[in-house]
């Protein structure tokens, strides 16, 4: 096979495919019964044709009826004045008529015959065209129901492309979740072990840490050994029930929280989704917000290079500008921004209740 057939082989075979593809039976039923449609109207206007040019030939046959008789009155006129010359000759111009007379009846009886033919024809491509506009009608209604039926099924089980990219997102969710529990889990052992000492107001290793707590436990036991010993050698100092003279205001020893690392009213707290948290100035506030404008704008224009672009400014100024707070910190963020491999797409719908992006994430830190 030469080269050129079988690049004429391929073009079709594409071009076949991509036909497919574009071609809607719904369409393709449409565009057939408007032909049929135009077939019908053609064959009427023949058989109004036909019958036109009938009519014309017996009008003209009628005028040849009236030139034989009136040649035929002539031929007697002119006998009676001794004209015989004359009478042939109306004569002949009598058979003349007659002898056209003749042909057109002939193809008048033609004209009539396929005048017939046509309106049978007619008849039938009528009733074909009302039998398909039946037809369609079924296919269009089989069709559209086989389309809701197959979009319903791609829809349940996820083949559709909508379903897909939830499918998508939704496995990328659950990977970062569990990435984010083991590295959690990861950090709890290493703190557990020794190996990551705690930063806070103790310091020492872990082996200073567990004699500090059998230190305080013996402190703890020998204070509760005298305190026992103090109460059983003084009986009088057994408590007594007595009715007082007036009701003495009952003071409610105040708990205090567990001690956690409160932010003043100097800095912000801002945590990078799936990283650290970082600790800016109050002063950094001005510069950060118009950051947070520009990234705001590129979501709203949906431009993903200008997203791209002002999401990584806005992340390299909190991380050079900022301090890095301690994975086992308390502190609750005053900010939370996306994280850096965050799609145009999931910024969008972080965004879908209105406000800026550190608005949104501050929301979704909340």
């Amino acid at each position: 096979m030469s080269i050129m057939r079988r690049m004429s082989d391929l073009f079709q075979q594409k071009a076949n495919k991509v036909m497919d593809r574009a071609e809607d039976p719904v369409d393709a039923l449409d565009l057939s019964y408007q032909k049929q449609l135009e077939a019908l109207q053609q064959v009427r206007r023949s058989v109004a044709e036909v019958l036109t040019s009938q009519k014309r030939l017996e009008m003209q046959a009628s005028q040849l009826q009236q030139t034989q008789d009136k040649s035929q009155a002539q031929a007697k006129l002119a006998l009676q004045q001794g004209r015989e010359d004359l009478a042939r000759l109306a004569l002949t111009r009598a058979q003349q008529a007659q002898a056209q007379a003749d042909g057109m009846q002939q193809q008048i009886q033609q004209l009539k015959d396929q005048e017939q033919r046509l309106e049978l024809t007619a008849q039938k491509l009528t009733a074909k065209v009302e039998s398909f506009r039946t037809q369609r009608e079924t296919i269009k209604a089989q069709y559209s129901a086989a389309k809701a039926s197959t979009q319903i099924g791609e829809a349940v089980t996820g083949l559709s492309e909508q379903m897909t990219d939830v499918n998508l997102m939704v496995e990328r969710a659950q990977d970062k979740t569990e990435q984010m529990q083991a590295r959690s889990a990861a950090i709890d052992s290493l703190v557990d072990s020794g190996t990551l000492d705690t930063i806070g107001v103790t310091s020492g290793d872990d082996i200073d840490r567990q004699l500090q707590g059998r230190l305080t436990d013996s402190q703890v036991d020998a204070q509760l050994a005298a305190l026992k010993q103090e109460v059983l050698a003084s009986p009088d100092a057994a408590p007594r029930i007595s009715a007082p003279s007036s009701p003495a205001p009952s003071e409610a020893t105040p708990t205090s929280p567990p001690a956690t690392n409160t932010p003043d009213d100097q800095n912000i707290v801002v945590r990078i989704s799936g990283e650290d948290q970082y600790r800016l100035n109050i002063a950094e506030r001005p510069q950060l917000e118009p950051l947070d404008s520009v990234l705001s704008k590129a979501i709203e224009s949906q431009d993903a290079a200008a997203y791209a672009k002002a999401l990584s400014d806005l992340l390299n100024f909190v991380r050079s500008h900022g301090s890095t707070l301690p994975a086992e910190s308390l502190l609750a963020s005053d900010v939370v921004l996306p994280s850096e491999d965050m799609t145009l797409e999931e910024a969008t719908k972080l965004l879908s209740d209105g406000g800026t992006v550190v608005e949104a994430g501050a929301k979704a830190g909340s």
